[in-house]
């Protein structure tokens, strides 16, 4: 599996030479199928211990993205890729899983950059990772992020457009995702410390500079390191009852968590919010079950 931290090493490399926004930039159609194996032990209960997952069932939903994340990376740091990866965010994910993956599993991944959209700050790519099993699609997920930029002309054919707001329309027999209510009930406090992106980097392989370090998040921003995106959504679905239930999740992240920092967790059946002790919203989710 390619290792992420050499993938952003060589984005800090690629990226100086990459021009964001650029006419008649297009994607690479290359895709890289990582070969089918279960889940690493190790790694994964200490995923499940960061995030709060305690069933010892099926994969967390969320799981399968972080396996295909280096795939992700390696592709974003290509030359061939037209985004520069430093400074690129993740601005939302949407995840589908037909049938839920066990640990055992020998999962097949397949990852590759699927659209190349305008946005009103900039330029969107959308990555997806796919799961098969014995050949069969049991999970995907799709990703947006942005790089952002002054407005420009639209990068590609695909007709430009902002980030979507909810899902895209439902393959076969699927309901469309529908967005939970603008006020959620408010579950519990967390107290984020100011080591968890370090904790969760560790878990997950993401060592991403921006959650690390003070200093390294300064260099690229931040005041203090931010917690993950993709830890925020794992740790609101850990907290959903029956979370092996859920089908659909669609997370929109707003704005970043700072470390260390307190957050409100509020949610109800339809779907879930992140909010800080000023009542800024970090995220909103929205969630489909199967049961």
């Amino acid at each position: 599996m390619p290792n992420p931290n050499t993938a952003l090493v060589r984005g800090a490399v690629t990226s100086p030479f990459k021009r964001a926004g650029r006419p008649g930039a297009t994607l690479p159609a290359d895709r890289i199928v990582l070969p089918a194996t279960p889940a690493d032990p190790g790694p994964l209960a200490a995923y499940r211990r960061i995030c709060g997952f305690t069933d010892p069932g099926p994969l967390p939903l969320t799981y399968p993205h972080v396996l295909g994340f280096p795939a992700a990376m390696r592709l974003m740091t290509t030359r061939r890729f037209p985004l520069p990866v430093v400074g690129l965010v993740h601005t939302w994910i949407e995840i589908t899983h037909h049938r839920p993956p066990h640990p055992a599993d020998p999962l097949e991944l397949t990852v590759y950059a699927d659209e190349l959209n305008a946005h009103r700050r900039g330029t969107e790519v959308t990555m997806v990772t796919e799961a098969r099993l014995a050949g069969e699609l049991v999970w995907e997920s799709r990703s947006g992020y942005l790089s952002r930029h002054p407005p420009r002309t639209p990068t590609t054919a695909t007709p430009p457009g902002p980030v979507p707001t909810t899902a895209a329309p439902a393959p076969d027999d699927t309901p469309p995702l529908v967005p939970p209510p603008p006020e959620l009930p408010a579950l519990a406090e967390w107290r984020l410390p100011g080591d968890l992106g370090r904790r969760y980097g560790a878990a997950s392989g993401d060592r991403n500079p921006i959650h690390l370090y003070p200093l390294t998040a300064r260099l690229l921003g931040f005041p203090r390191p931010i917690a993950h995106g993709m830890w925020t959504v794992a740790r609101c679905l850990a907290e959903a009852p029956r979370p092996a239930g859920i089908r659909r999740v669609r997370a929109d992240f707003r704005a970043p968590v700072l470390l260390p920092s307190t957050v409100t967790h509020a949610a109800d059946a339809t779907g879930f919010r992140l909010r800080g002790a000023d009542g800024r919203v970090h995220l909103v989710g929205t969630v489909l079950r199967s049961d």
